[in-house]
């Protein structure tokens, strides 16, 4: 049986293949996954265009039911890629209010949280250059 995953890995033009890479990666690796584009002043200010997202992240949803709302980022699901904002909930039909999963690609990054000494050194890493 081949491997369940290669590190060795470059790409493919099959979606089977690329689907195969972000379900049995790593969670060091799906970390990576989890990256959100960055706001045009932030942009500018780190010269890049996404980086990982993080609890306590501010964030503007792009796409959905709840486009054009903003709020932070309550938890991150590495198993499923999937982030979850607060304020942003769902009724159940027993009236049980639930946390929406949402996509990473469809956020975008409005305020950093820069607590993290380590954050903010992968930050300015590029943008010494």
């Amino acid at each position: 049986m081949k491997k369940k995953f290669s590190t060795a890995w470059i790409g493919s033009k099959k979606p089977s293949k690329q689907r195969k890479y972000r379900a049995n990666a790593p969670l060091h690796l799906r970390h990576k996954f989890m990256a959100a584009h960055l706001s045009k002043e932030l942009k500018k200010k780190y010269l890049r265009r996404s980086f990982p997202l993080r609890k306590g992240d501010t964030v503007k949803v792009l796409r959905g039911a709840f486009k054009k709302r903003t709020a932070k980022v309550s938890s991150l699901d590495f198993a499923r890629l999937k982030v979850y904002l607060d304020g942003i909930q769902k009724q159940r039909r027993d009236g049980t209010k639930v946390n929406v999963p949402l996509e990473p690609s469809n956020l975008l990054i409005t305020e950093l949280t820069l607590e993290d000494k380590e954050r903010v050194k992968a930050l300015e890493r590029k943008s010494r250059r």
